[in-house]
């Protein structure tokens, strides 16, 4: 690495956790192999004991609950290894790791081109550093109304046209075409949106924005205020959810392990509609392509939010981990390998979502991204 890393980072802490507060089982789960020795894909390390050393992350703020429950499965397994998290946000997670601040970065967006260009400096060698999504959140669209019992099919036109203040009546023709049968109050929709800059926003109007980019003019935004107006702003997930419940009528968008007992959306994909499911929302990233131009070991998508299943949930936040391919010291390196091999296992992706909700990576997936992390080195 050209610029000296630093171990210590103000603000990092640790969360040094049993295994037991996320649900994980001491025994690692999965034993996909590994391409390196010393560690398995659980994490848990092979012949010749486990890692040991500190490592240290900053980054996404999505990604913290999440990081608790890998913190505490890698740490059960790995007891002479420490696993550090900043929730600083994403831009500042990349910014650090850029600057040697940090081993990785936890990142809600992939390298930009100027970032991975930097992160060619920030590494050993030449191949920069590589993206790989290990963290899925989706999105759900919750809604208000008590005299409907079916759970609402709703095409990405009408949910542009709701948020985008179109649609503004619960027995509009376009929302009645799609739920045959379902009598429809005539009640104002009230819709609901982030007040905050949110990644959450970011990812839903991009949906809205690939999806139905005729009723959703306004791109991809984080702060609504850039967005249409309107509608009811909340603060934060629970603000938003606080709202919805509170108001009939009100419908909204928001991490979906938090609605608690308000009905989603089934959202149209394809030929059909797609009810919001972990597993639908984890092949996200199966139906979408890997972007091309800087090495094979890159993962970094561009999600579709248009895909063709309607067995693809597809408004989701995917979430990465940013790690050179090759470090200065073998310590770093068996500390990197170890960790992000048990995070992207199929044990380190259960304890995510005991902990934070969050929806599985297929094996598929994790396969090939296993190939990545085998790669990562110490550089000359």
């Amino acid at each position: 690495m050209n610029s000296p890393k630093r171990r210590l980072v103000a603000g990092v802490f640790a969360l040094t956790l049993v295994a037991a507060a996320c649900g994980g089982d001491s025994d690692g789960g999965s034993t996909e192999p590994a391409g390196d020795s010393t560690e398995a894909a659980s994490g848990e390390p092979a012949a010749g004991g486990g890692v040991s050393g500190t490592l240290v992350g900053a980054g996404s703020s999505a990604q913290a609950a999440g990081m608790q429950g890998w913190q505490a499965g890698f740490q059960s397994l790995n007891t002479d290894a420490t696993i550090e998290y900043d929730a600083i946000g994403s831009g500042g997670g990349r910014e650090l790791f850029l600057s040697g601040g940090s081993d990785f970065a936890g990142s809600d967006a992939a390298l930009k081109d100027e970032e991975f260009e930097a992160s060619k400096e920030r590494c050993v060698g030449d191949q920069g550093a590589i993206n790989l999504p290990h963290y899925i959140s989706p999105i759900a669209i919750p809604y208000n109304l008590p005299s409907v019992d079916a759970t609402l099919n709703l095409t990405p036109e009408v949910v542009a046209g709701i948020f985008a203040n179109t649609i503004t009546n619960w027995n509009d023709p376009a929302i009645a075409v799609t739920n045959d049968g379902v009598e429809l109050p005539d009640l104002n929709i009230n819709p609901v949106h982030r007040s905050d800059e949110s990644g959450t926003s970011e990812n839903f109007t991009d949906y809205m924005s690939q999806s139905a980019p005729a009723v959703w003019t306004f791109g991809e935004i984080e702060i609504w205020d850039d967005g249409p107006g309107g509608g009811e702003g909340a603060q934060g997930t629970s603000g938003v959810v606080a709202a919805v419940e509170a108001g009939e009528g009100s419908i909204g968008y928001a991490d979906a392990s938090q609605i608690g007992s308000l009905p989603a959306a089934a959202v149209g994909v394809g030929d059909g509609f797609v009810e919001f499911s972990p597993e639908a929302a984890g092949r996200v990233v199966d139906a979408s392509e890997r972007n091309t131009g800087r090495n094979e070991f890159d993962f970094a998508i561009e999600v579709n939010r248009t895909p063709d299943s309607a067995d693809v949930y597809p408004i989701a936040l995917v979430s990465y981990h940013i790690v050179c391919l090759e470090y200065s010291d073998q310590e770093t390196v068996d500390l990197v390998k170890a960790f992000m091999t048990y995070v992207g296992s199929e044990q380190g992706q259960a304890d995510s979502a005991a902990a934070a909700g969050s929806a599985p990576i297929s094996a598929e997936v994790r396969a090939d991204m296993l190939k990545s992390i085998d790669a990562i080195s110490v550089g000359a």
